[in-house]
This record gives C-alpha cells, structure tokens and sequence, in this order.
C-alpha cells in the first residue's frame, strides 16, 4: 500500500525536473490512458449508457468536458499551480463571451465594446505582468537611474495567505505557453465581440478551446472561429487520417530528436555558450545549423501537435511551409509560424490601419518602442544609430510629400513587426531581431518596384559606402557588411549585365524557366541568409533568465559578430569539418529534405498514410529505434515553451 500511495502522490504531482513533453515516455503513456478513454466515451457501450439523454449534444459536452479536464491536469503536470492562471484565463473569457452576446446587451454597442476592451487589457496585462517585469523595470531604472528589483507580488500574498514561505518572491517565473492560450483567449473575447461566432455553449466547451493540450503550450495559436466549431461535430476518423496522423507524429519527432535535439547539444549550444572560443568558421556554421535547428524544433512540436489532435478528430492550423524556401523576408513570414502571422495581421496590423493608412497608435507604438531600443542599449552607438533613424525619418516625411502615404503605411509593418518580436521574449535583442525582419520587408517593398539599373547603382552605393566606412574604421561588423552588400552587388551584376543579356539573345531560354529559375535560386539564398544572421540576436536572447536577458544577451551576439567579422585562418576549416562531419552531414541532409519539392512531399506522406496497418507498424517500430539512437541523456525542451 506504501508503494502504491508513492506512486499516485509521484502521478498527481508536479516535479519541474519531469515535466510532460512529447520526446518523454510519460507523455505517451499519458496519452494512451487519454486516448483510451476518449475511444471509451465513443464506443457503442457508452452510447447505451447515454441513450436516454435527450440531446445529442450532452455528449459532445462530456466529450469535450474530459478533454477539458485531461488538458488540465496535462498543463498542471507541465507548470505546476500556474494552472490556476489559465483557469482564471478561462473563466475571464467564457464570461465576457456570455455577457456580450446576452439578449439585452446586443444593441448596446458602447457597453459591448468596453466589455471586449476590459477582456483585452486583463490579458494582457497577466501577460505584462510575468513576461515583461523585468523588461519594464530595467527600462524605468535606466530612465531614472534607480536600481529597483522585481518582486513577485502573488508568491507574498501567497506566503502571507498561506503564512509560509513556500514561495519565492524574489523572481517572476514564466508561465509555460502563457502567450500561446493569451493570444487564443484574446481572438475569442474579440471575435465575439464582432459576431463572427457566438459565445461557446458551456464552461466545459469553452475550457476544451482555451485548454486542449496538443496545442497548449507551444502553438500553434488556435482562432476562435477556426477550432470552436468543431468542438460540436461528432468524432470521424477514416483509415487514410489515421495514417497521416501517425505520420506527422513519427515525422514531428524524427525533426526533434535528430535533428534539432543532436544539432543543439553536439554544436549549436557549444558555440552560442562561448563564442569567443570558437573560430569565425565554427560561429558562422552555428548560426546557420541553428536556422535549421530552430525550424526543427518548432515545427516538429506542431507536427506532433497536429497528430495528436487528429488522432481524436481535431484539425489544427498549419504553422509551417517551408519557410525556408521563401524567396524574399514577406514571404518568409507567411510561412513560418503562421499561426502568429495571421493572428498579428487580424488583430494588430489591420486595426491599426493596415495598407492603407497609419493611425495615431501606429505613430505611438513606432516611437515608443525606439525609445525603448534606445533606453536598452547597451553602446551608445546604438543609441547614436536609432536616433539618426528616427531624424530621418522624420525629414524623409516631410521632404518627399508624394511618398506620405506609402511611409504611413510601412509604419504599420514596422510595428507589427517589433510588437511580433517583443511578443518572443522581453529583451533588447528580440526587439532587434523583430526590427531587423521589418526592415527587411520594407526594403523588399522598395526593391522590387526598381527596375534593373537602379538596382546596380543601389547595391554598389551601399557596398562603396560600407568599404569606405571599414578603410576609416575597421571594425568586424563592417567587414561583415562590406561582405554581404559585396555579395549583393556582384548577383545584381550579373544579373543586369549577363543573365538578361543572354536570356534575351536565345529564343530558346525565353521560351524556358531559365532565368525564374536562376532567380528563385538566388532570391532562396538570399532570404535564407538574411533570416539566418537575425538569428543571431534570437537564438543569443533565448534560454536565458529574464533578469539578465539583456546583458547576456548583447553580450554573445557582439562576441559572435567580432569572431565571424575578423580574418579566419583558412586551414583551420578543413578540421573544424572534420571533426564535426557528423554534424555537417545531418544539416545538410536536413536541408536537402527541407528544399524536397512540395508535391513529392505530398506524395510519400499519402504514401505511407495508406500503407497496410502491419507494414505501417513495421516503419513506426524502425522510425521509432532510430529517433531512439539519437536520445541524449539530458533531453532538450522544446525552444518555444518559453514564449
């Protein structure tokens, strides 16, 4: 009886050392049990039970109640009593939705309004509250020079309610997945609120939305009107779903366990802990083996995700197409982390004017947030650099008026772009990283309405420009630009001056793919390239405690930036390769399947989700030993559960 009393205290209860991930055993025996017990509730047995209710929906209800309660405890076993937070998160939503589609309350608009308005500040304000204390603080100490620490206001009152000191009030830990269920509850509270859906029928209906666990912690961000209609369709699940179900759970964890997890703990982590004793090669190699690792990471927790919520007749949204073959930084966006793209599109970039116009809070929150930039820096170069932004800015609107109204609009990109950044993690360096994707968008915009002259004059100006300024000051960072804005400038060149030339001389390369080809080639390159240095102010602001997030992380990305733009001694690479060849060998593979065309893709996932029951078993059994051969003794957590 002692064992058996030991056992059940070790299952309902919380150790931070054992949390339930999906590359965990006990996730999967979690699952069964669940799983288990969903086909239970499906069964011809339980139907007979349940022949007397007069509703067919009570049952979707008790349905969608155990899954409400399983994704509960799920979250409990992965965060402790921060799942109180999300039953108050849940409570919060469910109420606003009743409230604002009562009866008597329909046609009062202003009353309506500020009920969404309320729903909306409360969550962001928990929000604020547990990821941005510290970011705030430092801001405020900066300003005024105070030396203020974060105090953690709820573990006191919880100590004095409680009169003991089982919490620790000197830091503010981070709810897992508290902006993945705050952006979900905050697209409901508005899409009520617009009449896009009704409000759900039931706590328990409405709790499933908010809490459903393949999805709770990482993403992707579930909309409203997009998953609260399925929680009313009867369970279906064919013979060909079941097998695309086990596929992107077989393929989520091969992206995991091999690719990212034996990535990040044989390289990546080595070079980003120290960078300083590491070669420009070995650091250059980690910021690209890093763009794959973080694409393996995310996108395989969707994956499983996505399995998972098939297996019981949930469709989640895709997150992923293969971002990386995107061939200019909007692109990009529209295939990484959709999920998050479309949400900030519908409930930030388009209320705040879109395309079409700026609106006062656009202004606000462009200045605000370079003030920020410039209050965080830790240089005062940086400083130097957004203030000049900032004045040029300023003289461009008002010396080019014909041009007004597209600054107007691109303020609204550059925004959203920031808001998306800052949405990652509270520090500087995710500000930068959100900056430097919006900027590059923006000069997208503009290059692609220049004609073929234009651009050559452009990009030799800017590589003139930073050769000139490395002759004058010779600084790795600048030998890095005269690189990249050198390599720019010579695939314009030739383009304009060799490769339109010859195109148009042959009647037979017009008639052929040739010159779409060769620019979707080296559009991908220069995507890939651009994504993967902004990384480096990413992957250097990750994993880090909010309390020295911005020294640390400013810290490795100069280190990073000095080793890459100093001179490399040559021979080293040939070792570095070799040492690492199992490294080099799984990132290139990785990329050749990451560049496979879409419909072959297509193809060899119907392939295998039509296999024979026996043959299916036969590959999960041969995937599974060979994830098994890469496990390492420590196992990885997922990159965002920390967002």
């Amino acid at each position: 009886m002692k064992d058996l009393f030991t056992f059940l205290t070790d299952l309902f209860s919380f150790d931070k050392n054992h949390p339930l991930l999906f590359t965990q055993f006990n996730f999967w025996a979690f699952f069964l049990l669940v799983f288990a017990g969903y086909c239970l509730l499906h069964s011809e047995w339980f139907s007979r039970k349940t022949s007397n209710v007069k509703h067919k929906t009570s049952k979707l209800t008790i349905r969608n109640g155990y899954l409400f309660i399983v994704s509960l405890f799920f979250y409990f076993k992965t965060s402790g009593l921060f799942v109180l937070l999300l039953v108050f998160s849940t409570l919060l939503g469910y109420l606003l939705g009743i409230w604002m589609d009562k009866e008597e309350y329909r046609d009062r608009t202003a009353f309506r309004k500020s009920l969404m308005i309320t729903g909306v500040v409360i969550n962001l304000l928990v929000l604020f509250y547990f990821k941005y204390a510290y970011f705030f603080t430092d801001i405020y100490n900066n300003m005024f020079h105070t030396s203020h620490e974060v105090v953690n206001h709820l573990a006191q009152f919880a100590n004095h309610f409680t009169k003991t000191p089982r919490f620790d009030a000197s830091k503010i830990l981070l709810p897992v997945g508290i902006s993945f269920f705050t952006f979900q509850n905050i697209s409901y509270i508005v899409d009520v609120y617009k009449r896009k859906i009704p409000h759900a029928g039931n706590i328990l209906d409405f709790g499933f939305y908010t809490t459903f666990f393949p999805q709770l912690v990482a993403g992707p961000i579930v909309r409203a009107d997009q998953f609260i209609p399925q929680l009313y369709k009867r369970y279906f699940l064919s013979r060909r779903q079941f097998g695309m179900a086990v596929f992107w759970i077989l393929n989520g964890l091969l992206k995991k366990i091999i690719l990212s997890d034996y990535l990040a703990v044989n390289f990546v982590d080595r070079v980003f802990d120290n960078p300083l004793m590491f070669t420009g090669f070995e650091n250059l190699s980690a910021l690209f083996i890093y763009s794959l690792q973080v694409y393996a990471d995310f996108s395989g927790y969707t994956d499983i995700a996505i399995g998972v919520a098939m297996l019981m007749g949930f469709y989640l949204p895709q997150n992923f197409n293969s971002p990386y073959k995107a061939t200019n930084p909007a692109g990009f966006w529209k295939r990484w982390h959709m999920s998050l793209s479309n949400w900030l599109k519908d409930y930030l970039y388009i209320p705040l004017g879109g395309n079409r116009r700026a609106t006062a809070a656009s202004y606000i929150i462009l200045g605000g947030m370079l003030v920020v930039v410039a209050l965080m820096a830790q240089t005062a170069w940086v400083t130097l650099v957004v203030t000049s932004v900032i004045g040029i800015l300023v003289a461009v609107y008002f010396i080019f008026p014909r041009h007004r109204k597209e600054f107007r609009t691109n303020v609204n990109n550059m925004d959203t772009m920031l808001l998306g950044g800052m949405w990652h993690g509270a520090s500087f360096n995710f500000i930068t990283w959100g900056g430097l994707n919006g900027l590059g968008i923006l000069i997208y915009k503009w290059w692609k309405k220049q004609g073929g002259r234009t651009r050559v004059v452009a990009t030799e100006a800017l590589f003139a420009i930073f050769l000139l300024a490395d002759i004058i000051w010779p600084v790795p960072a600048l030998n890095l630009g005269v690189v990249w804005t050198g390599i720019i400038a010579f695939g314009t060149i030739i383009r304009y001056f060799v490769v339109n030339p010859l195109v148009r001389k042959s009647p037979r390369l017009q008639t052929s793919d040739f010159q779409s080809s060769i620019d979707k080639v080296w559009n991908i390159f220069l995507t890939f390239v651009f994504i993967t240095f902004t990384r480096l102010f990413f992957r250097s602001g990750s994993n880090l405690d909010p309390a020295e997030a911005n020294q640390v992380a400013w810290s490795t990305a100069k280190n990073m930036v000095h080793q890459i733009g100093s001179h490399w001694d040559m021979s080293l690479v040939p070792d570095v390769v070799s040492v690492y060849s199992k490294v080099f060998v799984v990132f290139v593979i990785g990329m050749v399947i990451h560049w496979l065309p879409d419909n072959f893709k297509r193809r060899y996932r119907i392939w295998f989700a039509t296999l024979p029951l026996w043959l299916m078993a036969v590959v999960t059994i041969v995937a599974v030993f060979v994830v098994y051969q890469f496990i390492t003794a420590d196992l990885q957590p997922f990159i965002y559960f920390q967002f």
